[in-house]
């Protein structure tokens, strides 16, 4: 794993992606309230928790494809 220089602070790179999930998984659940789709969902939560897990899953795969 590499590591991203912020001003002089070594950030892990796990680290941003993991953010850039956050804020992409933000977008997705904000569209799927708006779409009336929660409705469909058991147990909010955990769909959330697993939605985070797949963007960031897709962030790392995209990452690791344009380097």
């Amino acid at each position: 794993m590499a590591d991203i220089d912020l001003y002089g602070a070594f950030v892990p790179a796990l680290l941003v992606w993991a953010l850039l999930a956050f804020l992409v998984s933000l977008v997705v659940r904000r569209l799927i309230g708006a779409l009336g789709l929660y409705r469909l969902v058991w147990h909010r939560p955990l769909f959330d928790l697993c939605l985070y897990l797949v963007c960031l899953g897709g962030v790392v795969s995209l990452a690791g494809r344009l380097t």
